[in-house]
This record gives structure tokens, C-alpha cells and sequence, in this order.
């Protein structure tokens, strides 16, 4: 089980790995993170950056190097990483690795309740769905091949994301496969509530029964 954080906003562990190689300003670590693609890794929400860098700070996992200065910009605060903030990043990055959390993908979501969506339409936004999928796997496939100096080490979460994609590609296919060619078991109870707007009597009892458990 996850562990509470004194800061738990998986922006601070970007913070933390990106000021772990040198002190710098927020201005400057939000430019490294975004050119590193960290938006695509995490849900990151930039206008937080110097709240999240503050509370670092407060519980001592960033502090003060000093200040620095570009032109005619405004003084900017260095930060650097404590000890503390290196046990830290590196207890986080365990507990991500290690231990399983589980995830509600908005897919997973809609699928919740797919029930609302005729098969007919349901086969139509699939269809939408996979092709969009299929682009993204082949855009990240060519993007990985294209990456022939970077270690291995530094693309493996484009790597994860990419297989990702993939058996979600696979996983459609195969449930678009059983709408279209009507193997799918309740298919006809399913097609019969949006043709007549009733509900089929063996889906009222499944209800009535799972509200009875609940």
C-alpha cells in the first residue's frame, strides 16, 4: 500500500529527479521537465510548480543555493536537492516500481457503462478508438526506432506506455471482433433494450440482485 507523503504530487518527484543532477531555478526546471516530455509520464499541472517546489522546501527536501540572474530578467531562486530529498526521491521511485496501484483509466470508466451506447454505435466508436490506437503505436514504435544513441534505461517508459497501447489495441480488436460477428455473450438482451427501450427482464434481475448485495 501506498504511503502518505509529505508531498505527494508526482510533480515534486519530477522536481526532485530533475534537481537531483544540479541546482537550478523552477523556471529552469520546468524547461528541462517539458523538453523531457515529464507532462507525458505524469499528470503534472504546471501552474502548481512553485507551490509544489515551496513545500519541498518546507520539509526539507529542497533548499536554498542561492540566486541567479539572466539579463533583465527578475532574480531567480536556485534550489538544490538535501540529502533528505535524495532518500526521498529514491524511497518514491521504489514504491512506484514495487508496489501495485490500482488505476482508473477513463476508458475503463466508459466501459463501466457502455451499456447506455448501442452495440451498433459501441462498434463505431471502437472502430474510432483502434484507429486511433494504431496510429499511436506506429507513431511510438517509429519514434523509439529513431532514438538509436539514447540508452535503453532513458526510453523504458516509452517502452512500458507503447506496450501499453498495444494490448489495449489487442484487447478492442477482439471485443469489436465479437460485436460485429455477434459472439458476444447478452448481445441480444443488449440490442433488444435500445431497440424497444425496455429492460429485458434477465438484465432487471442481475440489477436487482447486484443492489441486493451491495
Amino acid at each position: 500500500m501506498a504511503k502518505r507523503r509529505k508531498v505527494s504530487n508526482l510533480l515534486g518527484l519530477a522536481v526532485l529527479s530533475t534537481v537531483s543532477a544540479r541546482p537550478m531555478h523552477p523556471y529552469e526546471m520546468a524547461s528541462l521537465m517539458r523538453a523531457r516530455g515529464k507532462d507525458r509520464d505524469m499528470d503534472i499541472k504546471w501552474g502548481s510548480l512553485y507551490t509544489v517546489v515551496a513545500n519541498l522546501e518546507k520539509h526539507g527536501y529542497l533548499a536554498v543555493e542561492g540566486s541567479a540572474r539572466e539579463g533583465a530578467r527578475p532574480e531567480r531562486t536556485v534550489y538544490r536537492i538535501t540529502d533528505a530529498g535524495r532518500e526521498e526521491l529514491a524511497d518514491w521511485v521504489r514504491e512506484l516500481i514495487a508496489v501495485p496501484e490500482r488505476e482508473r483509466p477513463r476508458f475503463e470508466a466508459g466501459l463501466s457503462v457502455l451499456g447506455a451506447l448501442s452495440p451498433d454505435e459501441t462498434a463505431r466508436l471502437l472502430t474510432e478508438r483502434l484507429a486511433a490506437l494504431e496510429r499511436e503505436i506506429e507513431a511510438g514504435r517509429a519514434a523509439l526506432a529513431a532514438e538509436t544513441e539514447v540508452p535503453r534505461i532513458f526510453l523504458i517508459e516509452a517502452e512500458y506506455d507503447l506496450a501499453l497501447r498495444s494490448a489495449e489495441a489487442e484487447w478492442v480488436r477482439g471485443f469489436l471482433a465479437e460485436i460485429e460477428d455477434g459472439s458476444l455473450p447478452g448481445l441480444d438482451l443488449w440490442r433488444a433494450f435500445h431497440e424497444t427501450g425496455s429492460v429485458p427482464p434477465e438484465i432487471a434481475e442481475l440489477a436487482e440482485r447486484g443492489a441486493a448485495q451491495g
